[in-house]
């Protein structure tokens, strides 16, 4: 009898035990073919979900992108009135362009929203350079605002121009193709502030600033700042864009659409973005949430129409780093302990 039972156990029968073990070891074999089928088609049904999401979002984009050219295109040689109304149009179909980014941003890949991004960029330029062609009376207005800062410039008349022209030039300058509306320029050791009333929702540009303090009130349409050197600049709520270029060893607190970052070195940035910032030939950049405060920041954001709620500080494309999983050594997060609270006295 021990024999047999010995011979069973090696042939791998040892009875009704052995039996049951393979029996179970045969069901979970069979639960997991189950369980792996399962997931690949979860897994395919997943990835074609995604690509019908993104072939939808690019399908929309475009055609709201043709739309907002079409406009654009028919603002050449159009009297004023009818370049008025086809900017506006062209405008708050631009942001709804950009919000319309901004909720696809879940299931688009990290190429798509670059993609994506450039072309708003473009077409963010193309709509200020209309404004400007269509509009010309902007560069009257600069020049008038001049007279009322070439008080609070005297003092450093004397320094030459970083560009070798007179102040006077420095409001035709021109940043991407985009013309100024208001701004500083070509200024040293200076405190330099403008209202809510000054800007209204006009394109602020700021160049060839050095050691100077910046206080932009209110909500500016666009931003751009070219050749800044060691100075703090704050501003309120950016209905749109915000373009850094040349910068060095400086302080920027803003909320915005979105940013984009060129030549720029040493500088912390206290950002509200909606998008993604994007950073390019950038080093030693580092970012934490904006912190600044005024009286009327919180009717400035309404007026901007960006999201308080939707803040992407910490989420930034380095388009010089294409590694993926591996954090781009261009740009670092502020550590709390570091970051700054106190602005004014």
């Amino acid at each position: 009898m021990d024999s047999a039972a010995e011979v069973s156990q090696e042939t791998g029968f040892a009875g009704e035990s052995g039996a049951a073990k393979i029996q179970e070891r045969l069901q979970r074999r069979h639960q997991a073919r189950i369980e792996d089928a399962e997931r690949r088609k979860e897994a395919k049904e997943s990835q074609s979900v995604a690509e019908e999401k993104g072939e939808y979002f690019f399908s929309t984009f475009n055609k709201e992108r043709a739309s907002i050219e079409e406009l654009l295109s028919g603002c050449p040689g159009a009297d004023r009135a009818v370049v008025t109304q086809k900017l506006e149009e062209a405008t708050a179909q631009t942001l709804q362009l950009q919000k319309f980014l901004n909720d696809s941003l879940l299931f688009l890949t990290q190429y798509d929203v670059r993609q994506a991004q450039a072309a708003l960029l473009k077409l963010q330029t193309s709509l200020a350079e209309t404004r400007e062609e269509g509009l010309p009376k902007k560069k009257f207005a600069f020049r008038a605002r001049t007279k009322a800062t070439d008080k609070v410039s005297a003092p450093v008349s004397d320094t030459p121009s970083p560009v070798g022209g007179p102040p006077a030039d420095a409001g035709g300058t021109e940043v991407d193709g985009a013309a100024a509306q208001c701004g500083f320029s070509n200024m040293d050791n200076m405190y330099l502030t403008k209202t809510a009333e000054e800007i209204q929702r006009q394109d602020v540009l700021l160049t060839h600033l050095t050691n100077c303090k910046v206080r932009l009130l209110g909500s500016p349409s666009t931003l751009h700042m070219k050749h800044i050197d060691s100075c703090e600049i704050l501003c309120g709520p950016v209905s749109s864009s915000v373009f850094v270029d040349q910068c060095r060893n400086s302080t920027l607190a803003l909320p915005c659409q979105q940013l984009r970052t060129h030549n720029t070195t040493d500088t912390q940035v206290y950002l509200h973005v909606t998008s993604r910032a994007i950073i390019e030939d950038c080093r030693g950049v580092s970012f934490a949430p904006f912190s600044w405060s005024y009286p009327t920041l919180e009717e400035d954001f309404t007026v901007s129409g960006l999201d308080r709620d939707r803040n992407n500080w910490s989420q930034v494309d380095d388009f010089n780093w294409l590694t993926t999983g591996t954090p781009s050594p261009n740009w670092t997060v502020i550590p709390e302990e570091d970051r700054k609270t106190t602005w004014d006295p």
